[in-house]
Order: C-alpha cells, then sequence, then structure tokens
C-alpha cells in the first residue's frame, strides 16, 4: 500500500497572513486542495492521512465534501507535534494502526500545491529495491563553508550538494524505528524529513526534483505561486 501524509499543521508565520498558509485561499481554493487533489487522483495513492489541529480538520473536511476520491482515500488526521518532525512521526504512529510495515509513506507539504503526478510516480517507481526516495535539485549558486558565519573557510563542490524536496517516500516500518531511535531529545533537532533515514543508515535513493514543486514559505512564494496559476489558466 502506498500512503500519502500531508503535513498540514504549520502556522506559516513568514507569509505574513492571520490565517495559516496552507489554509489561503487562491482562485477559489485553498493551497492545500491543490497537492491534495492530486493525491486523490492518483492511481499510485491507496490512502491519505492529514496532519492538522482541530480547527484544520474541521476547515479541511469543509472544503473537501464532494472532492474526488476524498471519501475513499482520506483515513483520518492526525495532532500536529511540537515540530515538523514531531508531526510526521504522530502520524507514523496512527497510519501504524491500519498500514503494513512493508508499506510506503509518502510525507508532503501542504505548502508545496504544485506537486505533479509525474513525481508522485517517479518517487514509487525510484523506491523499488530500496528504503526510501528523495527528489532533489541541484545547487545552481557557488556554495560555501563558514564556521562562524562570518568568514569562508571552505569552497564546497557545488556538483556534490543538493537540496532536498518533498514528496520524500520511505518503508513506513524502517522509518518509523528511525524516527524513534531519536526520541526524545535528537528528534527535536532534526530540520528535514530524510534526516533520520540517514542517520539510520537507511538506504535513500535520488531523483532529480521539479523546479515548480516549492514550498511557499514567504509572500513572495505565494505570489509566484498566483503567476503559476495564472499562466496555466490563460
Amino acid at each position: 500500500m502506498n500512503i500519502a501524509l500531508i503535513l498540514s499543521g504549520g502556522t506559516g508565520s513568514r507569509v505574513g497572513a492571520d490565517i495559516p498558509k496552507q489554509y489561503i485561499e487562491v482562485k477559489g481554493q485553498p493551497i492545500i486542495s491543490y497537492c491534495l487533489q492530486t493525491f486523490l487522483v492518483h492511481e499510485e495513492i491507496d490512502a491519505v492521512c492529514i496532519v492538522a489541529d482541530e480547527a484544520g480538520q474541521k476547515y479541511i473536511l469543509e472544503k473537501s465534501e464532494g472532492m474526488t476520491g476524498f471519501c475513499e482515500k482520506f483515513r483520518g488526521f492526525s495532532a500536529p507535534g511540537a515540530t515538523r518532525q514531531l508531526s510526521i512521526f504522530s502520524g507514523l504512529e496512527d497510519i501504524r494502526k491500519w498500514a503494513d510495515g512493508e508499506d510506503f509513506v509518502l510525507v508532503h507539504d501542504a505548502a508545496r500545491p504544485l506537486l505533479s503526478a509525474e513525481m508522485i510516480s517517479q518517487c514509487f517507481a525510484a523506491a523499488k529495491g530500496h528504503d526510501g526516495v528523495l527528489p532533489v535539485l541541484p545547487m545552481k549558486d557557488t556554495v560555501y563553508f563558514s564556521e562562524s558565519g562570518e568568514r569562508v573557510d571552505q569552497l564546497l563542490n557545488r556538483s556534490n550538494i543538493f537540496a532536498g524536496q518533498a514528496p520524500e517516500v520511505f518503508v513506513l516500518g524502517k522509518y518509523y524505528d528511525a524516527n524513534v531511535r531519536l526520541l526524545p531529545e535528537e528528534i527535536l533537532k532534526i530540520n528535514g524529513s530524510t534526516e533520520p533515514a540517514i542517520l539510520a543508515g537507511m538506504d535513500i535513493a535520488m531523483i532529480p526534483g521539479e523546479e515548480q514543486n516549492f514550498k511557499i514559505t514567504t509572500r513572495m512564494d505565494l505570489d509566484r505561486f498566483e503567476e503559476v496559476l495564472n499562466r496555466e489558466k490563460m
């Protein structure tokens, strides 16, 4: 089984709105609806779980009424944690109640609305024979290392440096165990979903990401998203 775990528990303060960014409506739909609908209609996604607080849960249910595939694939909400990784862990714990350890869980941010169906398929295809998959983008700029943050100590080879994206796919049982190993303190230091897998020695394959699959973090990102939708409509 392939399970999509959508993270929708963040506040999105850097966008400057009075509601979490994933619930801002763009072209008549909240941002989360764009990736949610992509998952619901994708033939390789068997189930969807969403991490959201109580207010978010109510809002999502209202906006998802009548959405194609929602009744068939939606398996429930999970409560958000104090950090992004603890929110993921909350979702994993709930998913394990009805899924098998050999199933794949795909972790995605509600604030990445331009996820393509092709990227989902590529992730699952690449996961065969591995413990997980991470889409990445090559670094375009010259990359430097600084110990102090005040002077350049080293020039890094940007051909060996990559920026991780979502969705990230993992074998459910192995990924859950990788997170458990970090409890209760080390998990608080995790910034990216794939970090626990790497620390646990899991075999994570890399595939090319998509430039359009950006995360909405700032008002500029929100404007960029609206521009993309306007172009597609034209």
